[in-house]
Parts: structure tokens; C-alpha cells; sequence
């Protein structure tokens, strides 16, 4: 007598996050090598995170791999841990090149407020077309320092940030006269 058995059928096993994010990860990779148009990048963003299988993922990324890289998962690994390594060394060179900016030093706590801008009368005369006649007031009150920006045309900036009105700076700040900067120095 001959039986058949049949096996119930199990429904195939979810897509953990693990393997979304890794397929997201290459997804993008794949755009910004520019293997992938925007649209058809964004079309597989939304397939990847509604994918049920893992099959479906992997056909997302399938075309995205040289023949090499799907030969050798070693390769893939190698040329990654390179990628990464080498964009350490880009973010030190940056951090190297940082521009040095000239010093401004602070005026003496007994003088008058130091008057900045492009007017010969001033205290500090800048002779760049991006700043104004009376730009700017750098003076000591209640212990502090004190920028003002008296209504220039391109703005007066502390640290990066647009000064409106005044701010109070410390020695060691960069500022900025329309597009000419300064790193502030006690002397």
C-alpha cells in the first residue's frame, strides 16, 4: 500500500530589518554611483520596503552588482571596507585644509567702540565692495563683548550665524563683514 504524505506549506519566512536595511544600503549606493536613474531609484525604495521575501529583495539589487562583485562577496567586502576607510582620510584632509582666517584683535577694554566698515572715519576701515560705509560696532559693555551690525547691506555673521541687531562675542569667534571673516583674538 502506498501513502502520500503531504506537508502542509509554510508560509516563507519574513524579510527581517536586517536584510531591508541592507538592500536599502545598496539601493542607495547604486544611486550615487550612478547606476540607478532617480526614478527608478525611488521605485525600488517603495518595492523594497513593502517586499515580503527575501527573493524579491534580492531581485532589487541583482542588476546593481558587476561580475565581479556577484562572483566574489570577498570583493564587495574588500572594495566597502576600502570605501570607508578612504572617506576617513577625506574627512582628516578636509579637517586639514580648514582656512585660516586672519585675526581681529580685540581693542583695548578702555577705548570707544571700535567702529567697522568701509568709511575712512572708521576705526577699522575694510576696503571689500561687500561691506557697508558703517558696517558694524564691536564694543566692551558690562564686561562683555558686544557686535553690532548698524543696518549693513550683506549682513554681519558670528560663527556663521547672521547677527540681527547685536550678539555678544568671545575671543577665538569667526566673524564675518558681507564676505570678508575674521577669527576674533584676545591678543
Amino acid at each position: 500500500m502506498t501513502s502520500s504524505f503531504e506537508f502542509p506549506a509554510y508560509p516563507a519566512p519574513r524579510v527581517s530589518d536586517a536584510q531591508r536595511d541592507r538592500v536599502l544600503g545598496e539601493l542607495r549606493e547604486g544611486a550615487a554611483l550612478g547606476r540607478l536613474s532617480h526614478d527608478t531609484f525611488l521605485r525600488r525604495m517603495e518595492l523594497a520596503l513593502v517586499a515580503r521575501r527575501s527573493e524579491e529583495l534580492a531581485a532589487l539589487t541583482a542588476d546593481l552588482r558587476t561580475r565581479e562583485e556577484a562572483e566574489s562577496p570577498w570583493t564587495h567586502r574588500l572594495f566597502g571596507w576600502v570605501g570607508r576607510v578612504s572617506a576617513v582620510s577625506v574627512g582628516v584632509r578636509r579637517a586639514w585644509r580648514v582656512e585660516k582666517l586672519p585675526a581681529l584683535l580685540l581693542p583695548h577694554p578702555s577705548a570707544a567702540p571700535l567702529r567697522i566698515g568701509r568709511d575712512p572715519g572708521n576705526g577699522l576701515r575694510l576696503s571689500h565692495e561687500t561691506v557697508s560705509r558703517a558696517h558694524a560696532e564691536l564694543a566692551l559693555r558690562d564686561g562683555l563683548w558686544v557686535l553690532t551690525d548698524l543696518g549693513s547691506t550683506n549682513g554681519t555673521t558670528v560663527n556663521g550665524r547672521r547677527v540681527t541687531g547685536s550678539a555678544v562675542v568671545r575671543d577665538g569667534d569667526q566673524i564675518g563683514f558681507g564676505r570678508m571673516m575674521f577669527r576674533l583674538s584676545a591678543g
